[in-house]
């Protein structure tokens, strides 16, 4: 197989953009997530492809919950903004309207809308990223309008 080749087509998956919310413990963070898919109407349940090595990870094994806070195509500056790993001494959301969710993980506010899960299952031991079933326990919109995607960031993930 073309090294090339392969990654080439596998950045050409269509993903949206999202701000992936965490909390445990009386500390929040969120980071920008690409890889989501729902994979269940009965019992609602997404896939969402984390990091092994972030912290956000970490709080999501832990704390077992997470919001998923969908952009629409004039946030990308929010979406960097979650982008780079917050050092420790860094509050990312330090400044962004955000409340807690039923699960107590951050909402962000001028968001389109998002949903908020409690962990089924964690699996991918061989990857780099864990692939975080989540089940879908409540929902709000904000807003309608049309979703940003990676497409329309100019980024590339994956491959």
């Amino acid at each position: 197989m073309d090294p090339q080749v392969k990654k080439t087509v596998l950045r050409k998956l269509p993903h949206g953009v999202y701000i992936i919310g965490v909390a445990h413990n009386g500390h929040t963070n969120a980071f920008t997530g690409t890889w989501l898919t729902q994979v269940s109407f009965t019992p609602p349940l997404v896939a969402l492809g984390v990091r092994k090595d972030s912290g956000s990870f970490q709080m999501i094994q832990d704390a077992g919950v997470f919001t998923v806070n969908l952009l629409d195509k004039t946030q990308k500056p929010i979406a960097e903004h979650f982008v780079k790993p917050a050092g420790a001494d860094h509050d990312k959301l330090a400044g962004i309207r955000t409340r807690p969710g039923s699960t107590g993980a951050p909402v962000l506010e001028d968001a389109l809308g998002y949903f908020e899960c409690r962990v089924r299952e964690i699996a991918n031991a061989q990857g780099d990223h864990a692939v975080v079933i989540g089940e879908v326990v409540d929902a709000g919109l904000h807003r309608d309008g049309p979703a940003l995607t990676l497409m329309d960031t100019g980024w590339h993930y994956g491959g």
